[in-house]
């Protein structure tokens, strides 16, 4: 699926596609489009344009998916996918507009948490006794 595919789609859609909303992502598309090369045809088939490779990454990011799983989806080799992938994330983290906050400003003062903990740690596991006359009974015959 292109980004010609998806532009047209309504906000929230767009943003349980790709995880970012669309104007986030015309945001990095065009700090990708500062660093990265121009796409250029190879063999009479035009590359992948700016928005795409973004999509790509995307893709790898929220959806844990494969490079191989993405290379078919997207009709193109798993190590341009890899190359792609690795490509985005450096000219996204050499731009610093789009990183996380820090572990100074998370732990600061300031911030206020809320946090649901929930316990699962105990919970009832049926197994036989050992003492019990069936399991000695079973050993028994399994050694026989």
């Amino acid at each position: 699926m292109t980004y010609k595919q998806i532009k047209n789609l309504k906000q929230k859609e767009f943003k349980r596609l790709c995880g970012v909303n669309p104007k986030l992502f015309d945001e990095m598309a065009e700090v990708l489009k500062q660093e990265l090369p121009k796409p250029r045809q190879r063999g009479g088939q035009p590359k992948l344009s700016v928005e795409d490779q973004l999509l790509i990454a995307l893709q790898y990011w929220r959806e844990y998916r494969t490079y191989f799983h993405i290379s078919k989806s997207w009709g193109i080799h798993e190590s341009t996918v890899c190359r792609i992938v690795h490509r985005v994330e450096n000219k996204l983290i050499k731009s610093r507009k789009f990183s996380l906050p820090g572990r100074k400003a998370l732990t600061s003062p300031n911030v206020e948490w809320e946090a649901i903990i929930i316990d699962a740690g105990e919970s009832p596991i049926e197994r036989p006794k050992k003492n019990s006359e069936i399991f000695i009974a079973e050993k028994r015959n399994d050694t026989l």
